[in-house]
């Protein structure tokens, strides 16, 4: 960013400040003010780490009393700038981290020489690219250096920089820096595939689950699992965690207490609490629940007429009215079972189950999607309702071809949130609100590693 920019940035920040005019912003206004905010932090913590870049270079080992932080009384770079900043001993780290990689080296003639991470240098320096993804892209992309060819590895940190700062071709949305980690990794396993092994080797000796001493009424635990067998234990936190069918433990009936409003146990307790249930589940009959299979059984009545118009519908054990928009998500994720009943209350006719994806059809869309559809969002495939993007009602098939995971929120609030989805060829695209991108583009949509993967590979 350009000095005078940065300048003007920071003037109409200190003005907002000045007036602590952000609780009497308008929507818009306090979108724009955040922007502005987040663009004027980005520009702060390129300073931060070619600052903490030059304490470093000054306070070498080989320097001995004479470096930097020896004189000021300070055994490293680091003390000295936990002593300066007031910052933790990992932040100083993590900067001092990034500096080490993104600092332009001298040749011996004086000519300056490219960063370690050149792209991330400069995306940095343009106030672009923030410190959390620039770390999440340098800790995955480092260890690569010694075995993977240079021009793979920079073709990989241009990508990811890309995906970040919103340049990539795919999407003019900046990627999170937690969805940049992903992708990081991606791109790691993809260059060095022989890497994984050593690690994979050194966690299968060291995995492990430790019961440890009673204290105070309470045995704690310890170890380290395996990746895939974190996987499994997520998945069976995961069935009784989902937003939409938490609190877990609660009753239908305690659910229509209008003062039941929330679980009052932290995600902590509440995981304690599943881990027991399901040792008892399995202890007795072997059940384990499920997740992803199929849409949860929700049982909802509503009229023939009521459906097609827009009517209310009423859930079993639950005394409030269910509203038009929650009937037809109802539908939308779990599909429909006509019944007919007679004046005197006789079961006439039972039809099929309609508009329900099957559970093959389900497995299907979640390794093609892998996770909800819209970018940003990190709720995971098992959380997530399989969204009809041509409706049911106006004659959208029940097919992997007009289905996509959607959280239970941007489920919820598709048709006026601003984003779109539409099929391309049987693959998902989306197109983000326009104050999020004025350009209105459709973008291809997967959170899937192994897509991913396949666009590294290319065709």
């Amino acid at each position: 960013m350009s000095s005078p920019a940065l300048l003007d940035l920071a003037r109409s920040v200190t003005a907002a400040l000045e007036n602590r005019s952000v609780g009497a912003s308008e929507d818009d206004s306090l979108l724009a003010l955040t922007r502005q905010v987040e663009a004027l932090g980005r520009s702060v913590d390129a300073l931060r780490i070619a600052a903490a870049g030059e304490i470093a270079a000054r306070s070498r080992t080989e320097d001995g009393p004479a470096g930097l932080a020896a004189r000021k009384g300070c055994r490293s770079a680091n003390e000295l700038l936990q002593r300066l900043t007031q910052i933790s001993g990992a932040t100083g780290a993590a900067r001092l981290g990034l500096a080490a990689l993104t600092r332009r080296g001298t040749a011996l003639a004086g000519t300056p020489l490219p960063a370690t991470f050149d792209h991330v240098r400069a995306a940095l320096e343009a106030g672009e690219l923030g410190l959390d993804a620039a770390v999440a892209l340098t800790k995955n992309l480092a260890p690569l250096q010694d075995r993977v060819h240079p021009e793979a590895l920079d073709a990989a940190e241009k990508e990811l920089v890309a995906a970040a700062t919103g340049t990539s071709p795919d999407s003019s949305v900046p990627a999170s820096a937690d969805e940049i980690r992903i992708q990081a990794s991606v791109w790691r396993a993809t260059l060095d595939p022989d890497g994984l092994e050593p690690d994979e080797a050194h966690a299968m000796v060291k995995r492990g689950f430790r019961l440890g001493p009673e204290r105070n009424g309470l045995v704690p635990v310890s170890g380290g699992l395996l990746p895939e067998a974190a996987g499994r234990v997520k998945r069976l936190f995961d069935a009784y965690l989902t937003p939409t069918t938490a609190p877990a433990f609660l009753r239908e009936e305690e659910l229509a207490d209008k003062d039941v409003v929330q679980d009052p146990r932290t995600k902590d307790q509440q995981r304690h609490d599943i881990l027991i249930g399901v040792l008892d589940a399995m202890a007795r009959s072997g059940d384990t629940p499920t997740i992803g299979g199929a849409a949860p059984t929700v049982l909802v009545t509503v009229r023939a007429e009521d459906l097609e118009t827009g009517g209310a519908g009423y859930a079993d054990g639950v005394e409030s009215p269910l509203s038009p928009t929650t009937v037809e998500q109802l539908v939308c994720t779990g599909g429909i079972q006509k019944v007919v009943i007679g004046k005197n209350g006789r079961i006439f006719k039972l039809g099929s189950a309609e508009r329900c994806f099957t559970a093959p059809q389900r497995r299907a869309i979640t390794a093609r999607d892998g996770g909800c559809l819209i970018p940003g969002c990190s709720v995971p495939a098992g959380w997530c309702e399989v969204h009809h993007v041509i409706p049911a009602a106006a004659s959208g098939p029940t097919h992997p071809d007009n289905g996509v995971l959607l959280c239970w929120f941007h489920h919820r609030t598709i048709d006026t949130s601003g984003w779109a989805i539409r099929m391309r060829a049987g693959a998902p695209e989306v197109q983000a609100p326009p104050w999020l991108d004025h350009t209105r583009r459709w973008r291809p949509a997967t959170k899937s590693r192994t897509a991913m993967a396949s666009r590294v590979h290319g065709p």
